[in-house]
């Protein structure tokens, strides 16, 4: 049977009103509200095709008809109109993610926070995960006698600040030229491409200080591990439970569990580092495979950062989430994304720029 263009209209319809109601939608809803020029009583026929293709189904034994799974997909891989932001959504992105940005951590929840406001959805955003992760710089401060700070930068403009105990310590001057030293060796090399020999010869003139170096490397190591991991930043879990979908408790507790799975969030955001950069893709109900997460639908993509690596966003929310909303925040998001990150990798990396 052909889905031609008055059942199309018809299941726009159903789709659009469920959307915005979470109520089973009727065929005299659809004539009163839908202006299509057919009766209720041809509305009721097309719906019982409709039925019968698979794109609808009775829940209970209302008079209504909701979308199904496959209802969905065949509205947003053939139906759904590209919407562009309204004013106020695009002046709220700009001012929520789009100023003095400098630091990764900062952007990632700042994104995250933006996208679970402006949606009312659930997110889940990563930082991109590395391999072969540079040390940019690396300062050394006096705390006192027996105590200095490490402030190590990677490349991808992240910070991480460390306290280095030593018996023997050098006075403000000495951590000064032993920094610059330990920068000489580090400075855009990988770990992996480190030779000890070099290492040993840059820092033979600070041998008395061999506990503070050693320490001061483990600080170094820890940084690269801890940016080779991927870092999850959610926002929003508890906006899912405002949609009557979810008011059931077994429900509530799966969705609460499922976000508590580091590993379960990665899956969901799915793609791997090859997938195309900015390439949104709508995975709808049981298309996730999850389980605890078959009720919910997840807008995501990825978006790229600097030369190699991979960032993901998701949004999260009820199948009958309002895609087409959700579709052009996320593109706007990723849009913004690559300016704000191409300032700090680049010439920008002060962060100080419109977006």
């Amino acid at each position: 049977m052909k889905l031609n263009e008055r059942k199309i209209k018809i299941l726009e319809a159903i789709i659009t009103d469920y959307i915005a109601t979470a109520e089973p939608v009727g065929s005299r809803t659809i004539a009163r509200k839908y202006d299509l020029g057919i009766s209720p009583a041809t509305i009721r026929n097309e719906m019982s095709d409709l039925e019968e293709m698979g794109f609808i189904e009775q829940p209970h034994t209302s008079a209504g008809r909701i979308p199904s799974q496959s209802g969905y997909r065949m509205y947003v891989d053939n139906m759904m109109h590209k919407r562009m932001l309204t004013d106020d959504e695009a002046e709220f992105l700009k001012n929520a993610i789009s100023f003095n940005v400098n630091r990764v951590e900062y952007l990632m929840q700042q994104t995250a926070k933006a996208l679970a406001m402006l949606t009312n959805y659930t997110t889940v955003v990563t930082e991109p995960k590395s391999s072969g992760v540079k040390i940019k710089h690396i300062q050394l401060v006096p705390v006192d006698k027996n105590t200095a700070a490490a402030v190590v930068v990677t490349e991808n403009n992240a910070i991480k600040n460390h306290i280095i105990k030593a018996k023997n310590m050098p006075d403000a001057d000495g951590l000064y030229r032993l920094s610059g030293k330990i920068n000489s060796v580090l400075e855009n090399y990988a770990l992996d491409d480190i030779n000890s020999d070099r290492v040993q010869e840059a820092l033979k003139e600070f041998a008395d200080y061999s506990e503070l170096i050693v320490n001061v490397f483990k600080a170094v190591i820890s940084t690269v591990r801890q940016e080779e991991d991927v870092h999850l930043y959610t926002s929003g879990v508890r906006n899912l439970l405002g949609f009557p979908e979810f008011s059931d408790v077994n429900k509530a507790k799966n969705i609460f569990q499922a976000f508590e799975e580091k590993d379960m969030l990665i899956t969901l955001l799915g793609g791997g580092e090859n997938t195309a950069a900015d390439k949104i893709e709508i995975v709808i109900g049981g298309e996730n495979k999850m389980e605890e997460l078959k009720d919910c639908s997840i807008v995501r993509a990825n978006y790229r950062y600097g030369k190699n690596s991979v960032g993901k966003i998701g949004i999260i929310g009820p199948t009958r989430m309002n895609y087409s909303q959700t579709v052009s925040v996320l593109d706007e998001i990723i849009r913004k994304l690559d300016t704000i990150i191409d300032a700090m990798l680049g010439g920008g990396e002060d962060g100080d720029h419109d977006g």
